[in-house]
């Protein structure tokens, strides 16, 4: 059997517990590092046998050491992963993000890691009102978890033209699918409208409900990141974005929840959403531009929205 040469942060996570049980399907041996933080024991349950466990912080040098023995592909998915967390307690998204990369980053080019694949993010764009994003365009956070991931890539690229070490980072856009947790104080939309939906309670919408989002499947993004790793093009800090490239309203999004509902035959069907105040350091329109992903890694979404919506809200009611 072959020895694992592939690590996954953050892999108790919701996506990197997805991207782990996509690689172990292919036959690959896979190593987790995950100081359970944020990520949930539950996601990891299933793997219990078929991946090694390294359990730690990202943050300390000594535990990145020991998990990067051997390894030749890094999925780095660990972080503290809410803007409203990262408003609330700036000091800990910012050590987990930038610190915690730059120690991964360090040690994968000791330990002659040949690619690093970063989970990035679109809120480095921030509230520039032009769309769709491009990546050219000019980064403008606005908070401390758009800071941190934005910094991070920068770290991937100078890592690249220092060291050598093949990185990217891939811009995810507003991923949802079966394991999201519903349940955080910080739950992603989706999850948490569909939560309570399907208990007959109605959900509060942030501000007026016509902010925009780029809903992209988790399908399409553990996809993303298998080609990444796989692809034969030499990458060098390249920035891409990673979404469906269609917009939907959070006032749509409820209906197509409350529809999904209504299929199911539950009363949560008729809610009507509440509306509140719009959330500190929320972005108002997001919409992105692929062509850069399928011109770099041959990326093409093949989970639009709706059918996601639907797989999602079924894994919910499921349990699972």
């Amino acid at each position: 059997m072959p020895s694992t040469s592939i690590l996954i942060t953050g892999g108790a996570g919701f996506i990197g517990s997805s991207i782990a049980e996509a690689l172990l399907a292919q036959g690959e041996r896979v190593r987790i590092l995950d100081n359970f933080a944020t990520g949930r024991r539950s996601n990891v349950e299933s793997l219990k046998g078929h991946v090694e466990l390294v359990e730690g912080s990202i943050t300390d040098p000594a535990t990145v050491k020991r998990a990067l023995e051997g390894i030749r592909v890094v999925f780095h998915e660990a972080a503290i992963p809410s803007v409203a967390r990262s408003v609330a307690d700036p000091a800990a998204t910012m050590n987990a993000g930038v610190m915690g990369t730059t120690v991964m980053l360090d040690g994968a080019r000791h330990a002659g890691v040949k690619r690093f694949v970063f989970a990035a993010s679109s809120s480095a764009y921030g509230d520039t009102p032009t769309l769709p994003k491009i990546e050219t365009m000019q980064p403008c956070p606005l908070s401390p978890y758009a800071i941190s991931k934005l910094t991070c890539e920068l770290m991937l690229r100078v890592a690249a033209q220092l060291y050598g070490l093949e990185t990217v980072s891939l811009r995810y856009f507003n991923v949802f699918g079966p394991r999201q947790d519903p349940k955080s104080d910080y739950a992603a939309v989706i999850p948490a409208f569909m939560s309570m939906v399907i208990r007959g309670e109605a959900p509060v919408i942030n501000g007026d409900g016509e902010q925009t989002r780029d809903f992209c499947f988790i399908d399409n993004v553990v996809d993303a990141n298998l080609r990444a790793a796989s692809t034969d093009r030499k990458l060098r800090g390249e920035v891409v974005n990673i979404a469906c490239a269609e917009r939907t309203s959070l006032n749509q999004l409820f209906a197509l929840v409350t529809g999904l509902a209504k299929d199911a035959g539950l009363p949560g069907a008729t809610l009507v959403a509440q509306h509140g105040p719009t959330r500190a350091g929320d972005v108002r329109d997001s919409l992105a531009s692929i062509d850069a992903a399928r011109d770099l890694i041959g990326y093409e979404p093949t989970v639009l929205i709706r059918e996601g919506l639907r797989r999602t809200f079924d894994a919910l009611r499921a349990g699972t």
